[in-house]
């Protein structure tokens, strides 16, 4: 695995692939791997020639400061990990060399970044767009790869591709969910649980696959409440938000004939760690 801190060394490395006819995957993470992010290096080596891997705790994502602060950094380990699974390229740059002055780009992306995780983080898609357009200009790969536990950003990226860089022909790769044993979404966060609370955070999952029965004869505001409830009466979990919303709009909707396709998406908290998740109705 070759590793690159600059820009203009990643360039040079991925241009040469470029000219010998390869193609470029790129999966853009925050480090803190786990199998999750190797499901999205193995699925990108299986469609591309050439997988390259970032690692950035992007600053400008995070609207909590001490939520940045206490984000897990692993990096020796996480290169231990790309190498197990033969990633071929890590761009692992500083904050310098992707913020050399202040990124001041305001996206507009109509209702898609104002609901959920949007009402909840105010400004976190704003960074998430600013250091993914970046780092799509940069490596300017064929494909890029994201995990549907993170449903919105999917959506926005794609839709960050299609209004702000047509022209780069990027194609958005959605990735499925990697659980552990318990059901539990695997996430970098899941570190800071402790094994109890770790044990209780495993409700979520099994709360929404109970609901996605429950869809069948119940109607949606039913299967709200049934989710909410269920997992606040646990007294180690307190649902932020759940919204059962329209694939394309993210919109909620009131009634299951609304959208073709329905997702459900939760945000929990378990302790001071917030867990996200979601599936399909």
């Amino acid at each position: 695995m070759e590793i690159y801190k600059t820009i203009a060394s990643l360039q040079q490395a991925i241009e040469t692939n470029k000219q010998a006819g390869k193609s470029i995957g790129f999966v853009p993470t925050m480090g803190a791997l786990h199998d999750g992010h190797t499901s999205l290096i193995k699925c990108s080596k299986k469609d591309t020639d050439i997988t390259v891997v970032s690692i950035f705790v992007n600053p400008t994502q995070f609207n909590d400061p001490k939520d940045l602060e206490k984000y897990p950094r692993t990096v020796d380990e996480d290169i231990k990990k790309l190498k197990e699974v033969d990633t071929d390229i890590l761009f692992l740059p500083d904050v310098t060399e992707i913020y050399p002055e202040p990124d001041t780009r305001v996206f507009d992306f109509g209702t898609l970044d104002k609901v959920m995780e949007g009402k909840f983080r105010p400004g976190h898609f704003n960074g998430v767009a600013q250091v993914v357009s970046k780092l799509f200009d940069i490596v300017k790969p064929h494909k890029a790869f994201f995990g549907q536990k993170d449903f919105q950003q999917y959506v926005i990226i794609r839709e960050l591709v299609r209004k702000y860089m047509p022209e780069t022909g990027i194609e958005i790769v959605r990735c499925p969910i990697i659980r552990e044993e318990s059901g539990l979404a695997m996430s970098s966060r899941n570190m800071l649980l402790t094994a109890e609370q770790r044990e209780n955070a495993s409700l979520i999952y099994k709360t929404l696959t109970k609901a996605i029965d429950l869809s069948k004869t119940k109607t949606v505001d039913e299967v709200k409440d049934f989710v909410i409830s269920t997992i606040n009466e646990n007294p180690f979990l307190e649902v932020e938000y759940f919204s059962i919303v329209d694939e394309k709009t993210l919109q909620e909707i009131n009634d299951w004939n609304d959208a073709d396709v329905k997702v459900g998406c939760i945000a929990v908290y378990c302790g001071q760690v917030r867990l996200i998740d979601n599936v399909y109705f």
